[in-house]
């Protein structure tokens, strides 16, 4: 069996006349926190949307788990095990912050679903103060792993991360990517797109830059830390 956990063949994807995304290839492997890092627009937010299937591609193909998922709304590639957590996170302001995080399971018919809620709040001790909170009241930082931990209820196999230190105070994001380590430790999937590419390549085991549509760079993320190409144009060095 494969280890990849999902695998991407000459993904294209255009809206309206503009190539958004061209002949993308890669692959994820089970248990590894993978990074995609590049310039605003280079279609980074793009490939994650189409994942979700919250786009569609103009052609190619996307296997999850070695299935072809490709023709797949969004419900079943949630049923699946994938879990988006999007850029600008995406809560229902007027709904409490245990509202939100139940949305998360929504998919589910077990009987784990408030064992799990207890350890997203475990996970965030903040969002259990706050669990009666409308989400709309919370700081951005208590927001944002309010998206998290949401995504965390659908008990997703491959996580999806856009952008997760948007606008945070690194003591936020310090914290935030502290649990993103620690559940790919626990055997969770990650594949984040992260404008602080040093922070990026520095907690994933490998990484793809993106330039207009298309994959540049990929490799190791020790390696591109080091690469002088990634230095010059993502490190500022």
């Amino acid at each position: 069996m494969e280890n990849n956990i999902l695998k991407i063949n000459n993904l294209s994807c255009n809206y309206s006349q503009i190539i958004a995304l061209e002949d993308i290839s890669l692959e994820i492997n089970r248990g590894e926190i993978v990074s995609l890092i590049g310039a605003n627009g280079a279609g980074k937010t793009t490939l994650l949307r189409t994942i979700s299937a919250l786009n569609r591609p103009k052609s190619g193909s996307i296997f999850f788990e070695n299935q072809d998922i490709t023709k797949l709304g969004s419900d079943k590639r949630v049923s699946l095990g994938i879990a988006q957590v999007p850029e600008g996170r995406g809560l229902f302001t007027i709904l409490s912050v245990e509202q939100n995080l139940k949305l998360g399971a929504y998919s589910r018919h077990d009987d784990k679903i408030i064992e799990d809620l207890e350890e997203v709040y475990d996970k965030f001790p903040i969002l259990r103060e706050k669990k009666d909170d409308y989400a709309g009241t919370l700081s951005g930082g208590q927001q944002q792993m309010v998206a998290v931990g949401r995504a965390l209820m659908s008990k997703p196999k491959l996580l999806l991360l856009d952008e997760p230190s948007m606008g945070l105070a690194p003591i936020i994001v310090e914290e935030i990517f502290h649990v993103i380590t620690t559940l790919r430790d626990m055997g969770t999937t990650i594949f984040v797109v992260e404008q602080n590419a040093f922070l990026a390549l520095s907690i994933s085991d490998r990484a793809y830059v993106l330039e207009n549509g298309r994959v540049a760079i990929s490799g190791k993320s020790k390696d591109m830390l080091n690469d002088s190409r990634v230095k010059e144009a993502y490190l500022g060095a």
